[in-house]
């Protein structure tokens, strides 16, 4: 990947409100799915596609959140004290050595556009990426690549989507691809976002994913763009006013993604990922089939 794409925002300021009461006192993204927090499967999905500065939109009472990422000495003189050298590793590298956490504050909860701006300093003339800690994807970064190859090749920014029921459509941003048969894996041009259609007014099936590669223009945009769905400001009123301006692709998810700011979401996202952990997965899949008999 080119020194152009570095830098990725991760908004962490939300409350959380769909999973209470779990995050009462728990920022959502330190959930554990199996043995690893959200977070964690956000970083690293980033790190793994090339990005090394990890931009984290905070809020005060997500402290939690920073110290996962940094070290721990007295837990770390402590299990190297008694040997255990194997969970000495998993808690000494859970940040790659190549990468960064940078955290900006966002004073109030105004939505994921403002969420953006706050990160507006860090980012300053480069192009970035902003990935949603609730979306986890099960495919090693291999999307998140993809799209910015995709990214590099064409200049295009780039907005990660799938398609859902045409039932569930008036639950998720829509891509309008002007009828485009779009493959997983593939890009295709978008024409417009339209934010939880009808389903008789939906232009496709092929629902926003919490992935976005975008042209540094978008800063600008954000800074004059009204206050809109539920009084906040909308990245997704951003990004239509820079396909006035400039081409915006969707890239297909070539994997699977989970919703795990829903608990439904979250439930499939454990049994599946439970199935595929290298030291829980046989035993689990055993008891799992015992106990569906």
């Amino acid at each position: 990947m080119s020194s152009t794409l570095r830098k990725v925002v991760i908004p962490v300021a939300g409350l959380g409100t769909r999973f209470l009461p779990a995050t009462k006192a728990i920022p959502k993204e330190m959930i554990t799915l199996v043995d690893e927090p959200l977070i964690q499967y956000v970083v690293r999905e980033a790190v793994a596609a090339g990005f090394t500065d990890i931009i984290l939109v905070t809020h005060s009472s997500k402290g939690a959140i920073e110290n996962h990422f940094d070290h721990n000495f007295e837990l770390e003189k402590t299990l190297a004290f008694k040997n255990k050298t194997a969970l000495l590793e998993k808690v000494g590298h859970i940040l790659p050595d190549e990468a960064n956490i940078i955290s900006v504050r966002q004073p109030q909860a105004l939505g994921l556009g403002h969420a953006v701006l706050c990160a507006a300093p860090i980012i300053g003339d480069e192009d970035f990426a902003v990935m949603l800690p609730d979306v986890i994807l099960n495919n090693n970064s291999i999307d998140l690549k993809n799209m910015a190859m995709a990214f590099e090749k064409t200049g295009n920014s780039q907005i990660m989507v799938e398609p859902v029921p045409k039932s569930d459509v008036d639950k998720y941003g829509i891509a309008d691809c002007l009828g485009a048969d779009l493959q997983p894996g593939n890009t295709s041009k978008i024409a417009a976002i339209v934010e939880k259609p009808k389903v008789s007014d939906a232009p496709s099936n092929l629902s926003v994913t919490g992935r976005y590669i975008l042209n540094n223009q978008i800063l600008n945009l954000l800074k004059v763009t009204p206050k809109g769905a539920g009084n906040e400001i909308q990245l997704t009123d951003a990004i239509a006013q820079l396909m006035e301006i400039s081409e915006v692709d969707a890239y297909c998810l070539a994997g699977q993604s989970y919703d795990c700011g829903d608990k439904l979401g979250y439930l499939k996202a454990t049994v599946e990922f439970s199935i595929l952990h290298p030291e829980l997965g046989d035993e689990f899949k055993s008891w799992l089939k015992e106990y569906m008999q």
